[in-house]
This record gives C-alpha cells, sequence and structure tokens, in this order.
C-alpha cells in the first residue's frame, strides 16, 4: 500500500488534469486553499449522520488537493510556498473529518470511538511529524517516504468507511479501528529509518 513507488504511473493523468484545471484561472496555491470548502461541507453531513453526501464533499476535497499540485506542474509554479500550504491544507483537511467523527454517533469497538479516533490522529500526525523531525534534526538526508500507510492510502481507506457508514455505522468504526493501527505501525516504521540513518 505504497503508492508513492507508483507516482509515475499516475504522473500522465496527473499532467491532464493540470492542464484542464489550469485554464479555470486560479492559482495552484489559490485551489489549495478552496480545499477547505467541500471539507466543511464534509463535516456538516457527518455530523448530520449523512455519510453518503459527507463522501461525496470528501472525495472532492482529495481531488481539488490532487488538482493543486497537478496545476502548479503544468504552469511552471511549483514553489516551497506551495508545498508548504499544501501539506498545512492536508494536515486542516484529515483533522476536519476527524472532528466530524467524533459527532457522528459512532458505536464503540472493546474502547468508545473517540479513543480510537484519537488514536488514528495520534498515529496520523506522528507519521507526518517522525519525517520532519528526522529531516530537521538532520537524521537522514534525503525526506522519508513510504511506511504501511501515506496520506493518500489513508484518505482511500476513510473513504471507503464512511461510505460504508451509510449501511451501518459500525463498519466506519471497524475502518477507524484499522486506521488507528496501521497509522502508529507507520510512523513506527518512519522512527527505525530516522533513527537507523536509512532513507527508502
Amino acid at each position: 500500500m505504497v503508492l508513492y513507488k507508483k507516482r509515475e504511473t499516475f504522473s500522465n493523468l496527473s499532467i491532464k488534469i493540470g492542464m484542464i484545471f489550469s485554464k479555470v484561472g486560479l492559482s495552484p496555491n489559490q485551489w489549495t486553499l478552496i480545499t477547505i470548502i467541500p471539507t466543511l461541507i464534509a463535516l456538516y453531513f457527518l455530523i448530520e449522520k449523512q455519510f453518503l453526501i459527507a463522501a461525496v464533499f470528501f472525495i472532492v476535497s482529495a481531488f481539488i488537493d490532487l488538482v493543486d499540485g497537478s496545476v502548479a506542474r503544468v504552469m511552471g509554479k511549483v514553489s516551497k510556498l506551495g508545498a508548504y500550504l499544501d501539506t498545512i491544507m492536508d494536515r486542516y483537511v484529515e483533522s476536519i473529518i476527524a472532528f466530524g467523527l467524533l459527532f457522528s454517533g459512532l458505536p464503540g469497538f472493546y474502547i468508545p470511538a473517540y479513543a480510537w479516533i484519537f488514536l488514528y490522529m495520534m498515529g496520523s500526525y506522528l507519521t507526518s511529524y517522525s519525517k520532519a523531525a528526522a529531516k530537521e534534526k538532520e537524521l537522514v538526508e534525503k525526506e522519508i517516504k513510504g511506511g504501511l500507510l501515506e496520506r493518500a492510502e489513508r484518505l482511500i481507506i476513510l473513504f471507503v468507511g464512511i461510505l460504508l457508514a451509510h449501511f451501518g455505522r459500525i463498519y466506519l468504526t471497524y475502518i477507524i479501528v484499522i486506521l488507528a493501527i496501521l497509522t502508529n505501525v507507520t510512523a513506527l516504521q518512519r522512527i527505525r529509518i530516522a533513527t537507523s540513518k536509512k532513507t527508502i
């Protein structure tokens, strides 16, 4: 489940998307900021327990997140500022969705659902932070990649979970349990890589 290894496979699709959406007239950074709009709508429908609609707006948000990078590459406007804003917005999107899950009436599984949501977010943030900290502290020369779940895989799994919640909320709880476990395993994988001074 390491989609980053298949980025070349998606490069042609990314270019086509960039060519189409670059004609809209918005800058890559504007596309990045727009991501928050469908995310907030998804939040509303999660709280209202309308999971199918929430899933639709969640996937729209994820698609726009793909658009900003594609437009930046096609327009030749890839920048450090854009990459920074994209990373920050990624954290906001995932956090907002997790916040919505707290109010979506999910049943527990051995422990309350909110505990699993907390563990999932902890693993998600540590997956990102372990990479950033390793580079900041100069433990690695190249940015750490990989592990069981990067952000793309997390969002795909979460999207499936939100869809399944339409048929039964316990299915979404199961998905969050899986995410809680695998995100923390991923964080530990990256910590091991950093402390052993290896890069994937």
